[in-house]
Formats: C-alpha cells, structure tokens, sequence
C-alpha cells in the first residue's frame, strides 16, 4: 500500500483543506501548461488537467498517493479562468451578476506505484446578487482575488456576492472536493478514519 500522501500544488487554500484530514502530506509544484486544447470542454480540461498535475510530480515521489486538482469557473458556455489582475477581475464579476456560476473541478488520485489514476469532476453552483460597479469595486479592492477563478474567494468576503449556493461539499468551491477524495483514498486502502 502507498502511505505517502502528496498534493500536487502550492495553493494555500487547496493545503488548508487537505490539512483538514489531520494526516501528513507533502506538497509539490506542478509544472504543467493550462491552456486549453482546441475543441475541449471545460470538464474535460479540468479533468485532464488534475491528472496532469498529479503525474508531473510522481517522479519526485515514487511509491505516492498524489493528488492533483484544476477548477474552472463556467458562465454559460464561457470558461472563467484565474483574472490575473483587476481589469478582467472586474469583468468576470459584471459577467456572473445576477447569473448562476458553474464551477467545475477536476480531480485526479494518483498512485505513482501502480500507475493507477482515479479521475473526475465535480460540480458546484453559485448563484450570485445582482451587483453594481460599487459593490464590484469594494470587494475587489478589500479581497483582491486575482489568483482565484471567477475572481472571488468564498472562504472569505466573497461569499457576500453570492444568493445561494448548490453543491455538495463546499470544499469543491475552494478547489479541493474532500467527499469524493475520501472515496478516492479509500480505493487505494488509505483511510482518513
């Protein structure tokens, strides 16, 4: 049985849920180029992409259990991606005022002894208030989420945007789905309890 536990990123919020477990893991930087494939879906970017993620570190942990993950935040047909700064931050909170936000998240177990990959997607939706140019302005210059897709961090002010949220497991929204990664783990004989 792999007992090594390794999550494939440097994203605080991603090691803070997975810290949530109480088990030891290492974590490691994923080179891997995330634009999209000509013709691909947003679930099937965000699914290759987590299992991409996972593999690109394998060599640096034989015998591993890693864990890689990739979200995407999806406004109709259109794929809402990190904003990278304040500009596009302000147009994809214009663009999910008043709409329902699809964020999918891909993630991907990897055994690095067997070569074995668990993959999926999961889903999660945010409805979001109608907001005013204010209201964008404010939680921008508070939050400042120009790392995060679709330019909000629900673990903090970014829930203030937000009716309601759908889903079932709210880590999902964060970028780590606990629920399904459990299943996961415990296909692999690593139990969390």
């Amino acid at each position: 049985m792999s007992n090594k536990l390794v999550l494939a990123s440097t994203s605080p919020f991603r090691k803070a849920i997975l810290e949530k477990f109480g088990v030891p893991f290492d974590t490691a930087s994923p080179e891997v180029d995330e634009t999209a494939q000509a013709g691909e879906s947003a679930e099937q970017l965000v699914e290759r992409l987590a299992e991409a993620k996972a593999r690109a570190v394998a060599e640096q942990f034989p015998g591993a259990l890693i864990i890689g993950s990739d979200q995407v935040a999806v406004i109709g047909d259109e794929i809402l991606g990190k904003p990278g700064g304040h500009d596009k931050a302000i147009e994809q909170l214009r663009a999910a005022s008043g709409k329902t936000v699809n964020f999918l998240t891909g993630l991907c177990l990897y055994n690095s002894r067997t070569d074995h990959a668990q993959c999926d997607v999961v889903p999660f939706k945010v409805h979001f208030r109608q907001l005013n140019d204010s209201q964008i302005e404010n939680y921008l210059h508070r939050e400042q989420p120009y790392n995060c897709a679709g330019s909000f961090k629900s673990e903090g002010l970014g829930v203030a945007l937000f009716d309601r949220l759908e889903g079932d497991d709210p880590n999902t929204l964060i970028g780590l789905p606990l629920i399904r990664l459990i299943r996961m783990l415990e296909e692999e004989g690593f139990r969390i309890i």
